[in-house]
């Protein structure tokens, strides 16, 4: 993966740094995922299950401009969601470097444990 010049500045040492400007320890347990019912991120989430997707993807699904503030507040409900970073040209041909999102494994198990909590709450309800 090539990472632009400004991103090799700064000396993160053992901390690794997640899109969105989180930092996390290498082996840091992340907390669990505390659910939502916000559509938008309903929404992101289903496709995230689905395989990785571009920002630009992401906002078109969420139906926001703004899919790294929507990648973020996931973050802060507990999952990782994780960003790499791919080297394109854009239409003035620049490079850039437009991030890809992706749920790692552990998202996925703590998403399936919160569906399985909501499915055993509304199953619960109709007693």
């Amino acid at each position: 993966m090539l990472v632009p010049d400004i991103f090799k500045m700064f000396d993160l040492g053992s901390l690794t740094m997640l899109a969105g400007g989180v930092l996390s320890k290498p082996g840091a347990k992340p907390a669990m995922f505390t659910g939502t019912d916000n559509p938008r991120h309903l929404r992101v989430i289903h496709a995230l299950m689905t395989r990785p997707r571009k920002r630009e993807e992401l906002d078109e699904i969420a139906g926001c401009s703004n899919g790294p503030e929507l990648v973020a507040e996931l973050r802060r409900r507990g999952l990782e969601i994780e960003c790499t970073r791919t080297q394109k040209m854009d239409r003035d041909l620049f490079d850039c470097y437009p991030g890809v999102y992706c749920f790692t494994p552990g998202d996925r198990r703590r998403v399936r444990a919160w569906q399985a909590r909501e499915k055993k709450k509304a199953n619960g309800k109709r007693a």
